[in-house]
């Protein structure tokens, strides 16, 4: 660790290589995250702390900073993995594929201060990381810019790219304007296929899964629908890592009251379903399943989305984020694409360091 003078405010950085970092950062860790201009489900403690556990692809590289008063004021989730051709790449806790945001945790009015002392502390890190790779920042982060011209301050090369896309529908008051504001053909379509279900009567059923339900019963029921949407899907199941992922991502997000589990039945057959967070006064669209044997009934998987931003509306939830990708059924049901960037950098512009 060392001390960093910035203007009044005397900081300290400490690293953090031992997992045990997540258990002693854990009673500030989620206080800091709400003072923080990126409040996101994905930097969680819950989150970073599950997700390292199951995956470790590399060395804990975990920044923390602290004000004159001993108080946490910044947290850089980060690790270092090896590339096959050598390369040490300072990543995010999350990166990429499971994680939709992610990004650095800072008291708000300090993220200058915070993000000087970063910087500067890695500055001096040049011998032990050769590439900067930090993914799926949402374009709205208030760090991005500024830690993208610090860390050219000190010489990196930096570029910044968008790396993806999740659209977003910003919820209106009612269900009558949301479904207004489709264009012609989605809307038409939309009324159609509700008009269809609603047919069906008594032989379709949806619930959102609450603490009547048995808990592990319904998440087994989920990665089954899961694994049968689709091959990739089925592919992704099968990594036991994966795995064991969501199966302790799922019930632990769900106990801070976090998770969002819906299930549509057509004659008591499990049909569709989708795996949701509510975080922030917003719904995240994160997975979804789907009973491919069962296709008479129309679009199930667009049914039951339908009364999820329907009940989203009803909750006076603001936004319901379809999260990464451009799936074409995001922008049927009106979703507007919102950017997710890649910042990389190069230390002292020395492209690759290599014997």
């Amino acid at each position: 660790s060392k001390h960093v003078p910035i203007g009044t405010v005397i900081v300290k950085v400490a690293c953090y290589t031992h997992s045990d970092a997540f258990e002693i950062l854990q009673p500030q860790w989620n206080t800091l995250l709400e003072k923080s201009n990126l409040n996101i489900i994905f930097l969680t403690w819950e989150w970073q702390s599950i997700w390292w556990s199951a995956y470790r692809p590399g060395e804990l590289y975990l920044l923390t900073v602290y004000d004159e008063n001993e108080q946490l004021v910044g947290i850089a989730p980060w690790f270092i993995e090896t590339t096959s051709d050598k390369q040490r790449t300072l990543r995010t806790i999350g990166c990429a594929d499971v994680t939709d945001y992610l990004g650095l945790i800072i008291q708000s009015e300090l993220e200058e201060e915070v993000l000087n002392a970063l910087v500067d502390y890695l500055s001096e890190q040049n011998e032990l990381i050769n590439i900067v790779d930090l993914c799926n920042i949402p374009e709205r982060a208030t760090f991005l810019p500024k830690l993208a011209s610090l860390l050219q301050e000190y010489d990196y090369k930096v570029t910044v790219q968008q790396q993806e896309v999740c659209p977003v529908i910003e919820l209106p008051t009612t269900f009558t304007d949301y479904v207004q504001s489709l264009g012609k053909k989605e809307r038409h379509e939309l009324k159609r296929k509700m008009r269809k279900a609603e047919g069906l009567n008594d032989s379709i059923q949806w619930y959102i899964v609450n603490d009547e339900h048995d808990l592990n019963l319904e998440i087994t029921q989920f990665l089954e629908l899961m694994r049968a949407a689709s091959p990739d899907k089925e592919v992704f199941l099968s990594n036991k890592k994966n795995l064991a992922f969501f199966n302790a991502i799922i019930p632990q997000l769900y106990k801070q009251g976090w998770v969002q589990l819906a299930f549509l039945k057509i004659n008591e057959i499990p049909t569709a379903a989708y795996l949701n967070f509510i975080y922030q006064n917003e719904v995240l669209v994160y997975n979804s399943g789907l009973n491919p044997n069962i296709v008479e009934s129309g679009s199930p998987g667009i049914i039951l989305l339908a009364y999820l931003i329907r009940h989203a509306i009803e909750q006076g939830y603001k936004r319901f984020d379809f999260l990464r990708g451009n799936e074409s059924y995001k922008y049927d049901m009106g979703g507007k694409d919102t950017r997710v960037m890649n910042l990389i950098a190069y230390p002292n512009a020395t492209e690759s360091i290599t014997n």
